[in-house]
Order: structure tokens, then C-alpha cells, then sequence
């Protein structure tokens, strides 16, 4: 992503001294490098250790092979991926200010992270729907939300990502009307990433605005929902209930339960990746004069949601922690551990 050069003003460096064209380069100072090398590193380590354990408790224990949970796996994945392979030198970039590592590994690194951090937003969004159908359509839920549909759901969330991360920036569909400025501004040891004012456009309502608002509708309605059946929870458990009713309820209590932490996700994906996009489409008007440091610290943010996510699952999950603790004392190795019971029945 357009990561501009940040750090402390000095003597004037570049980031090949004997090579005319050379980005300048502004290093920190080493009494702020080392702290920051330490939070970027410990925040990497978070994202991609916290992730995998998501996926190997989905992938493992037979009694999460669900939809809701194949949605889960597969978002795991996205922000695991962007932990291992984006993270990492994108911190050299952020720190150093200066990107030492070509111009095609340039192309793929930002492509890749933008079809991730895509993949991410359309998975919330899917997510979102398999909420409104398990609360507000319970009784419809098994019959729409299937397995072959989550997998479809899955599928457009990477194809979608992958055509615009990659086509975006392989085809030079973010040039297009800007050929001349950004000819101006390329420099050797730099990897931004322009946009000209149609593609910020299109890009912002495709991977943003519009899933983002339909989430947001999406979760106002799942909320009145889950309201009006929690009156209908109290005054039903007031009476005496067949044994039937009460594992309806339970089930009931369960889903509403599992949209509430979703949509806890989902309010956290949208406070981390809004600063960004407001800034993604106001960078345009105001010239590029936000202070370079600040434009880093927006992107920083905004990956932080990838390392949250995992602590969500650990908070309100318990099959989360459950599957943390069979995970960590090495149970998992054990024969028969695949069905370990982690959801009340």
C-alpha cells in the first residue's frame, strides 16, 4: 500500500548513495528504531501465531466443520498470510523508510497486501449474512447457509480480493490519467502505491464503503432481531417449558450469542480500517500534506485488526480456549482428539 517516506528530519540520506534517482531517505534515530523494530516485530509474531491457532482448531476439531466456521478458517487465513508475508517487509520499509527489495517484488508485495486486507473486509461481509440468516431465519439457516454455499462465499471473497489487488496494479488501472505525476514522483528505493482520483473511487465503494455499509444494516437488523427474542426468551422461560423448548431456547441463546461477537469483529475491523480510508480519499483534496509519519501510523492501525481478531475469539469463544488449551499441552497429538466436544450441545 502507499506507504510514503516517514522519520525525522536531518542531513540528506538516499537509499542508494552512488545511484542517481535515488529515493531520499530520513532513518530514525537508533533510540527509536529498536522500540519500534520490538512493537512491529512482537505485533507480527501476535498476528501470525494468534491466527494459526484459529485455523489448526477449526481445521482439527471435527465439531467446528460448520459454515459459520469454514468463514471463520478462511479469515484466519487472510490476516495469517498478511502476518507472514506482508508484515514483515512492510516494518523494514516503515522503519529503514527505504525499500530495498526491487521493483517486481515491489508489485507483488503491494498486490498481495491489497488482495488480504480485502479478502478480510468480504469475509466480514459474508459473515454478516450467515449471522442474519442463523438469528433472524433460524428455521431457514441449514437450508441456506450449506456448506457448498459457504465455500461459494469463500471463493468470490479471494477471486473478488485477487482481481482487484492484483489486477489493479499489474495492469496499471491505478495510473491510468496519471501517467506524467506519477512519473514524477517514482524514485529508485521506493514502493508507493498511486492511485489516480477514479480508481481511489471505485476502489473505496468495492472494498469498503458499500460492504461495509451493508454490514452495518445487516447487524442493526440482526440486533432488533435478537432483541425482540430475548423478550420472548424471559417471558417464555417465566412458564414451564418441554424439553424440546428449552434446547430450542438454548440454540437459540448460542446463535445470538456467536452474531453479538461477530458483530464485536466487525465493529473492530471498521474502527481499524476507517482512519485509512478517510485518509485513502482525502489525500487527493488536501495534496498529500498529512505528515508522512502519521500517514504510516494509519496503515499500521489498520493492520492491527489482524492481530485483534484472535483475542475476540478468545474472549467470548469457549471453544476457542478450550481448543487453546488441548492446542498447547500438545493434546492434539493424542489419538481421538479431533472430537473433542468444544460446543454445548
Amino acid at each position: 500500500m502507499n506507504f510514503s517516506e516517514s522519520g525525522i528530519s536531518g542531513s540528506t540520506q538516499f537509499c542508494y548513495e552512488s545511484t542517481p534517482g535515488s529515493c531520499p531517505k530520513r532513518t530514525f534515530p537508533i533510540i527509536a528504531r529498536v522500540p519500534i523494530y520490538l512493537f512491529l516485530g512482537a505485533m507480527i509474531t501476535v498476528t501470525i501465531c494468534g491466527n494459526l491457532l484459529v485455523i489448526i482448531s477449526i481445521a482439527h476439531f471435527k465439531q467446528l466443520h460448520t459454515p459459520t466456521h469454514f468463514l471463520l478458517l478462511s479469515l484466519a487465513a487472510a490476516d495469517f498470510l498478511l502476518g507472514l508475508f506482508v508484515l514483515p517487509p512492510s516494518t523494514i520499509r516503515s522503519v529503514e523508510n527505504c525499500w530495498y527489495f526491487g521493483d517486481l517484488f515491489c508489485k507483488v508485495h503491494v498486490s498481495t497486501d491489497f488482495t488480504l486486507c480485502i479478502a478480510s473486509l468480504w469475509h466480514m461481509f459474508f459473515i454478516s449474512i450467515d449471522r442474519y440468516y442463523a438469528v433472524c431465519h433460524p428455521l431457514r439457516y441449514r437450508n441456506k447457509i450449506t456448506v457448498f454455499v459457504t465455500v461459494n462465499m469463500i471463493f468470490i471473497s479471494w477471486t473478488l480480493a485477487a482481481v482487484i489487488g492484483f489486477g489493479l496494479i499489474f495492469l496499471e488501472l491505478n495510473k491510468q490519467g496519471m501517467e506524467d505525476s506519477y512519473d514524477n514522483t517514482d524514485c529508485i528505493g521506493g514502493c508507493f502505491l498511486a492511485l489516480s482520483a477514479a480508481s481511489v473511487i471505485i476502489t473505496s465503494l468495492l472494498c469498503f464503503y458499500i460492504p461495509g455499509f451493508l454490514m452495518i444494516c445487516i447487524y442493526l437488523k440482526i440486533f432488533l432481531v435478537a432483541r425482540r427474542q430475548a423478550r420472548s426468551i424471559r417471558d417464555t422461560e417465566l412458564q414451564r417449558q418441554t424439553a424440546e423448548e428449552k434446547k430450542n431456547t438454548a440454540s437459540l441463546k448460542r446463535e445470538m450469542k456467536a452474531a453479538r461477537t461477530l458483530g464485536i469483529t466487525m465493529g473492530v475491523f471498521l474502527v481499524c480500517w476507517s482512519p485509512f480510508f478517510i485518509y485513502f480519499n482525502v489525500d487527493h483534496a488536501i495534496q498529500g500534506s498529512l505528515p508522512p509519519i502519521l500517514v504510516d501510523a494509519l496503515f499500521w492501525f489498520a493492520y492491527l485488526n489482524s492481530a485483534f481478531n484472535p483475542f475476540i475469539y478468545a474472549l467470548f469463544y469457549k471453544w476457542f480456549r478450550k481448543a487453546f488449551r488441548v492446542i498447547i499441552f500438545c493434546k492434539i497429538f493424542q489419538r481421538n482428539s479431533s472430537t473433542i466436544q468444544l460446543l454445548s450441545n
